[in-house]
């Protein structure tokens, strides 16, 4: 009943009610899209940092030991280590390619059969390195589409073939797939920025650079949370095999993962705090306008009173409207910042995610602020001595 009164109140005057909640609904809808886009870029982030392998561990010589090598034997001893699932060599270049006349910056990797594994990689079109293109020493390679996009103007070149820089000239390569890679999104950002991925067999690198080591070693571990002692291992079983000590530097790129998301989640909560410092202003609005209500009201308040209503039920009663007042605008803030970003999800093609503990902050923080705002005003109501209030 306390509720029923409380929402008529509102309705009596609309368009200074419907104006108080449009303060706290833009400051809550503030609040939704700071935290939704924090949640949905923190998921594209982690999704794209996962797809480029950030759940493996990195393994390289240390910069003081000119004489450490990643061999095969490296490979090998890896591999022998216990709670490792795969161990692939890299080689890494970032070189020049030519395509029907186009030059493109290309950072070409060497990989071997197991990039899928360690890398999420896909084929959308053709095939991926294999085995027996390693083997073979095999001239093929996987591009990104985007280079297929940007010279052939659709995604499927299949067959086609490409000229690649390495070791000093030019060489003819097959192309035998077209890579479908989480890091398509992160280069389409960053088109002028980033070049962009090629594939071709780790031997056939090696040959053309005139090599016999790797640059990295990429290792997969049953448990990347409880890493240490595989770590200790790994290292251990690098150094045995290589005839030396500390020779190899180990990164795990899911801590450096970790420390990205604890920087996107600050920044995500100091802006939508920053954000919700339009909800105070709000209050004020608030404050106000229960204020004029009071004063509009007071002949009624005397009668109430003279017919004997106690200051708690006045006081109730004022509280209860200015609460009501903030929730429902707080309702409608949550209800388009929703609705604001899935369609903006929507047209950039990414999953929709919101933060549902940021919108359950939200809705306790206005109704919060409708209570401390109406505070005041429902006091001077519920003191109003009743033969003052029926001369007003």
């Amino acid at each position: 009943m306390g509720l029923f009164k409380a929402f008529i109140n509102i309705l009596r005057c609309r368009t200074r009610s419907l104006l108080t909640m449009s303060g706290i609904a833009i400051g809550v809808l503030s609040v939704v899209l700071i935290s939704t886009v924090g949640t949905v870029g923190t998921a594209q982030v982690n999704s794209t940092l996962v797809t480029m392998g950030v759940d493996t561990l990195l393994v390289q010589a240390a910069e003081n030991s000119v004489s450490v090598q990643l061999t095969d034997n490296s490979i090998s001893a890896a591999r022998r280590v216990d709670g490792v699932t795969d161990v692939m060599p890299l080689m890494a270049t970032i070189s020049e390619a030519k395509l029907i006349g186009s030059r493109l910056d290309a950072y070409i990797w060497g990989v071997d059969r197991s990039a899928d594994k360690l890398i999420s990689l896909s084929a959308k079109h053709g095939r991926l390195i294999t085995g027996s293109d390693t083997a073979a020493r095999s001239k093929v390679c996987v591009i990104d589409e985007a280079f297929a996009l940007e010279t052939y103007g659709r995604s499927n070149i299949t067959g086609k073939h490409i000229s690649l820089f390495l070791g000093g000239r030019y060489h003819e390569f097959e192309i035998i797939g077209i890579a479908s890679t989480g890091l398509s999104g992160l280069q389409s950002m960053l088109t002028n920025i980033m070049p962009g991925f090629m594939y071709i067999p780790i031997t056939t690198m090696q040959s053309l650079c005139g090599r016999s080591t790797y640059d990295k070693l990429a290792v997969k571990i049953k448990d990347m949370n409880n890493d240490g002692t595989v770590v200790e291992n790994v290292k251990a079983a690098l150094d045995t095999a290589g005839g030396c000590k500390d020779g190899y530097i180990i990164n795990n790129l899911l801590s450096q993962k970790k420390q990205l998301d604890d920087i996107l989640m600050i920044v995500t909560i100091s802006l939508s705090l920053v954000a919700g410092i339009s909800l105070v202003v709000s209050g004020i609005s608030v404050m106000t306008t229960m204020m004029m209500s009071v004063g509009e009201r007071t002949h009624e308040i005397g009668i109430k009173k003279s017919i004997g209503a106690k200051n708690s039920d006045i006081c109730i009663e004022f509280l209860t409207e200015s609460v009501l007042l903030t929730l429902m605008g707080s309702t409608a803030g949550i209800i388009s910042g929703l609705v604001i970003s899935l369609v903006g999800c929507l047209a950039l093609g990414v999953p929709f995610s919101a933060n549902w503990t940021a919108l359950w902050i939200s809705t306790a923080a206005a109704a919060v602020i409708g209570a401390v705002f109406g505070a005041y005003p429902a006091y001077k109501a519920a003191t109003m001595k009743p033969v003052e209030a029926l001369r007003m």
